[in-house]
């Protein structure tokens, strides 16, 4: 049945385009739609930790030996899909407040439930926001990029994970400021999460009754004759989350008001010109499972045995990445690497939960150190139609465990031996742009 609701919501959105584009041709007031159609056909030497069918790798799964000691996970697999294929509606809308207003809508097949047959091919919203333009400010509101995900400087891999665990990656509704003064562009960000969420949702965020809250300072140059283009900035952010709004001790519950928060700092830079374009970018974060990053918070002690209250400890996290690609008129070759590192917390960990004594997962990889990945890629374009062939290498070095079966690694999270585990996928795939 949803496949069949969003063949109807596409062809509703079609029919709207050229009725709107019909009732004002003139001003060219209306949508016009674009997008691609893309399939992906992979193979990964081990079982993944993944999202959405292995579509979204993040890492390779850790050993899982059996009752003979082999190890379950390092069986292969592969898949076939064309859930990433996309729908972008541009919008144009007349002036208002003496701004020029236009917006986007967006969305894909690739579904936000995670379980087989929950929402298999769901067509689920991206981008959706509109945007009033002056001479020197702008204002965005809607769903768009998270402020750490830089939309010139990201990694332009043809994996579906856009370079995730290692780049941010986050869609989230917002308020987005721009002001730019020649060469120089400053963004003040409040927004809150949708499908890219804290654990167990985005309901921890609204509970702290304040949206996360970023800022970007960017320098750029751009050459349109020479095709050169610099562009380099930095920024942060903070967030607060409130785990709970109750504990309970027995039968008897009390008010949870302690929250947690994390820090956030990124810098990147980017060079292109008509033959290449080097990119690079690093981040330091707390708490940045929202991220689709390694990291999260624990729980650092019970303040309170009568009530069961907790305290939090956030996660750090350290990532870079960086991206070389020679282009050229029809093939492109490209590598790609980053490196990330599980930093543990500044305070003593109890244990890995939201709720005392429970089970919900509240950090990504745990039990990771550390982890690394290369990818080189080959596309050929002819026309509107691109032809991809991608590898990706990585490497999780994972928490050694020692006779009794404890992973090995200090109070405050930090690892301090470990076992290192690799999946290499081979991605081919077949993109059709109109």
């Amino acid at each position: 049945m949803k496949t069949v609701h969003a063949a109807a919501v596409v062809l509703i959105l079609l029919s709207t385009n050229a009725h709107l584009i019909a009732q004002d041709q003139n001003k060219n007031f209306g949508i016009a739609f674009s997008g691609f159609v893309k399939s992906d056909f992979f193979f990964d030497t081990r079982q993944t930790v993944n999202i959405r069918e292995g579509h979204f790798l993040l890492y390779p799964a850790a050993e899982n030996p059996d009752a003979n000691g082999k190890d379950i996970n390092a069986a292969s697999s592969f898949n076939f899909l064309s859930i990433q294929t996309r729908l972008t509606g541009s919008i144009t809308a007349p002036d208002a407040f003496g701004a020029a207003v236009s917006g986007v809508i967006e969305a894909d097949f690739f579904g936000n439930e995670n379980a087989a047959f929950v929402d298999a091919n769901g067509f689920r919203l991206r981008h959706a926001y509109a945007r009033m333009k002056w001479a020197n400010t702008e204002l965005l509101l809607g769903q768009y990029w998270h402020a750490l995900f830089i939309p010139r400087c990201f990694s332009d891999v043809i994996s579906f994970n856009t370079g995730a665990p290692f780049q941010p990656f986050s869609r989230n509704p917002q308020i987005r400021f721009t002001y730019k003064a020649d060469a120089v562009s400053f963004t003040a960000v409040a927004a809150s999460q949708r499908d890219f969420a804290s654990p167990g949702g985005s309901a921890s965020l609204r509970n702290a009754a304040l949206p996360s809250v970023h800022a970007l300072l960017q320098v750029e140059d751009r050459n349109a004759e020479t095709k050169r283009e610099f562009l380099a900035g930095a920024g942060g952010g903070y967030s607060a989350l409130r785990p709970l709004l109750q504990t309970e001790k027995g039968t008897s519950k009390f008010v949870a008001d302690e929250t947690v928060g994390g820090m956030t700092a990124t810098a990147f830079a980017l060079w292109r010109t008509a033959d290449y374009a080097f990119k690079v970018q690093g981040l330091y974060g707390q708490n940045v499972f929202d991220l689709t990053m390694l990291g999260g918070y624990a729980v650092s002690s019970i303040t309170d045995s009568a009530t069961n209250a907790v305290a939090y400890a956030p996660l750090k996290t350290l990532s870079l990445w960086s991206e070389f690609i020679l282009t050229g008129a029809s093939v492109q070759f490209a590598l790609w690497g980053g490196y990330t590192k599980n930093l543990g917390a500044d305070d003593p960990i109890a244990f890995y939960s939201n709720k005392v004594n429970g089970t919900d997962a509240t950090v990504r990889g745990p039990d990771i150190q550390s982890m690394w990945r290369v990818s080189p890629r080959v596309v050929y374009t002819s026309g509107k139609t691109s032809l991809a062939l991608e590898t990706e290498y990585t490497s999780a070095a994972y928490a050694a465990k020692d006779a009794g079966g404890k992973l090995l690694r200090d109070a405050n999270g930090v690892i301090t031996e470990t076992t290192p585990v690799a999946n290499l996928r081979v991605l081919f795939a077949v993109i059709l742009r109109f």
